[in-house]
């Protein structure tokens, strides 16, 4: 099985992005071909057999991701599976991309393998990097119905019959969004804790769109995907979790500003999944309405 593997930078992080690169150099069996996209920057220097691609603008972390598909050929169809990698990660185990390889042969219907993201100092697995509802155990493997962005590896032909991410969410549930469409292609997801990507502990809200951002594309992400009936429990359920968890005035005025504007504003094509997929969703543990 022929691996890919996408790394975005806006090279900022020149020191950990050579330690990536390096890490998956060493990976055990077939080499590991790597497109670093330069997401509205100069390409930083790259080693030898390793390419790389400009954009003329910053696309996002799913329009970036999409450039770094499309470099292995249309829907990324030149290689098996493409790996999604953050520049600031690491690949500690040199046996992970066989491990992928097994992976994907042992299930034919296996079509996204999400990675397990450990803080390189302490080892932990923050509870949100757990991508399903029971999170308190994040060394337990189990089928899931998302998967998280930067640790994980999709099979090429997940994109030729669900599509790829949404380039227009720029940042936010674009991985949940190819999880719906890729369930509902009858594609399985899992999560496995004996993968792992070393990634620094930080939290989401270091980035200055978030609070508006994952507001607008969750309500993207139902207008987008979900029966005309669940849109309203989704929504309303993340509306009453956003008053109980937020305490800072200033991010639940940019939260709620975000939810208008996913109302506002166009979020492409609309493709409701399948009330079986809905059913399947249950049973694997996260209905779509949280």
């Amino acid at each position: 099985m022929k691996l890919g593997a996408v790394v975005l930078t806006q090279g900022t992080r020149p020191v950990e992005l050579k330690a990536l690169l390096e890490s998956v150099a060493v990976q055990h069996g077939a080499p590991v071909e790597v497109v670093v996209v330069a997401n509205g920057v100069p390409l930083p220097e790259l080693p030898a057999g390793v390419r790389g691609v400009e954009t003329a603008e910053n696309l996002g972390i799913p329009g970036g991701r999409n450039v770094g598909i499309e470099a292995f050929g249309k829907d990324g169809s030149d290689v098996d599976a493409v790996l999604f990698l953050d520049d600031d990660g690491l690949l500690p185990q040199d046996g992970d991309a066989e491990r992928i390889r097994a992976a994907f042969a042992a299930d034919p219907r296996l079509g996204i393998v999400s990675f397990r993201i450990a803080d390189p100092e302490s080892g932990e697995t923050q509870r949100r990097h757990v991508p399903r509802l029971r999170a308190t155990d994040p060394l337990r493997s189990s089928r899931t119905t998302t998967f998280l962005g930067g640790a994980s590896a999709v099979r090429s032909e997940v994109f030729a019959t669900a599509g790829q991410l949404p380039g227009e969410f720029f940042y936010g549930h674009e991985e949940t969004d190819l999880a719906w469409r890729a369930l509902d292609a009858g594609w399985d997801i899992e999560y496995r804790a004996d993968i792992v990507l070393h990634h620094p502990k930080t939290p989401p809200s270091r980035h200055a769109v978030y609070n508006h951002n994952i507001a607008r594309n969750r309500v993207w992400l139902a207008r987008r995907n979900l029966p005309a009936p669940i849109v309203p429990v989704y929504l309303g359920s993340w509306v009453l979790l956003t008053l109980l968890r937020t305490r800072s005035p200033g991010a639940l005025k940019a939260w709620f500003a975000g939810f208008a504007d996913g109302w506002r504003s166009p979020c492409g094509p609309r493709r409701p999944i399948r009330w079986r997929t809905v059913w399947r969703m249950t049973r694997l543990g996260r209905p779509p309405l949280v």
